[in-house]
């Protein structure tokens, strides 16, 4: 449940909505755009220098498809809305995230009275900061979502189901409270507390609803678990795919194919045992699945410029985890 003081600024009734309330059948356009191009513009939504800006969403009046020119993310304060993104149908209930990029689609079913929404509007180079935190190990995983937050992806919208999830409850709690209280040096403050946030999703993507983005996550997920010796074709007898048809579909969708995504992640995984452990080479490159340890000198030198051992060396006292 959302801090009731929050909540009481969220409640009362906007001019907007009051004009919808008196008559007015239609979003007022001229509030989000500067063309009838069905694109939101951030410089309606957002001071002059800002990064980000969270602002009620409009309730009573259906909005039609359009799209953003920034990153949006919608928090369901109370009650529920119906957003269709992408032509998927998504009930938003309470406590639950959705995150879209500058390239999704979308539209919203009137929500009542009761039903009380946040938009946070994001320009892509906030989250500059904020993944740096994430620290220096790239998976597959982190990249994709990474890229769903935000840049203009094909499908790129993500809704988490997270309502439950009491650390990112008090995130996004803490994000309200410094955009609505205007605290000073809240840039920062914020830019950290979206790294955390996007940390602790990338802890829960079990909690992802489906969506156009599903088949893609349960890859990616896979490739989490059993980087080891995982393979494409159990993955897809799981997930009941045409072995064909989803390989294809992670080409499509990541620009990578099963084989490059694994290897990815087996080798960000080496390079974290690396600096984190006194693991032996050979014991590293068994641990990550590759037990012709030449082949895998080899690839990890192809990655990262240099080998096993001497990346050790520069890497060891320099590497921090968040």
């Amino acid at each position: 449940m959302i801090n009731r003081e929050i909540l009481k600024t969220l409640l009362p009734v906007t001019d907007e909505e009051q004009a919808i309330l008196d008559g007015r059948r239609d979003v007022d356009r001229s509030l989000y755009s500067d063309e009838n191009n069905g694109v939101v513009n951030s410089r309606k939504l957002l001071s002059e220098g800002k990064l980000i800006a969270i602002r009620p969403h409009t309730r009573f009046v259906h909005f039609p498809a359009h799209t953003h020119d920034y990153v949006e993310v919608v928090y369901m304060c109370q009650g529920s809305t119906v957003h269709t993104v992408n032509g998927n149908r998504i009930v938003l209930n309470e406590g639950e995230l959705l995150f879209m990029s500058q390239g999704a689609v979308q539209e919203i079913e009137a929500a009542g009275g009761n039903d009380i929404a946040v938009n946070f509007i994001i320009l892509p180079q906030f989250f500059d900061k904020s993944l740096a935190m994430l620290g220096n190990e790239d998976t597959p995983l982190k990249d994709f979502l990474i890229a769903c937050l935000s840049e203009n992806t094909e499908g790129g919208f993500l809704h988490f189901r997270v309502s439950e999830v009491y650390p990112v409850q008090n995130l996004v709690e803490n994000l309200l409270y410094t955009l609505i209280a205007d605290m000073p040096n809240k840039r920062q403050i914020n830019q950290m507390t979206m790294g955390l946030l996007i940390l602790e999703l990338l802890n829960h993507t079990d909690k992802l609803a489906d969506g156009d983005n599903s088949p893609i996550i349960h890859v990616m997920r896979y490739i989490e678990e059993h980087y080891q010796n995982g393979s494409l074709t159990e993955l897809a007898d799981a997930m009941h795919y045409d072995f064909a048809w989803l390989s294809r579909e992670i080409k499509r969708r990541t620009g990578k194919t099963y084989t490059e995504l694994l290897q990815e992640k087996r080798l960000s995984q080496a390079a974290y045992y690396l600096t984190n452990t006194d693991m032996k080479v050979d014991a590293v490159s068994l641990a990550v699945g590759y037990e012709n340890i030449s082949y895998f000198h080899r690839l990890f030198a192809g990655r990262y410029g240099t080998s096993p051992k001497k990346y050790r060396s520069a890497n060891k006292d320099t590497f921090s985890v968040i």
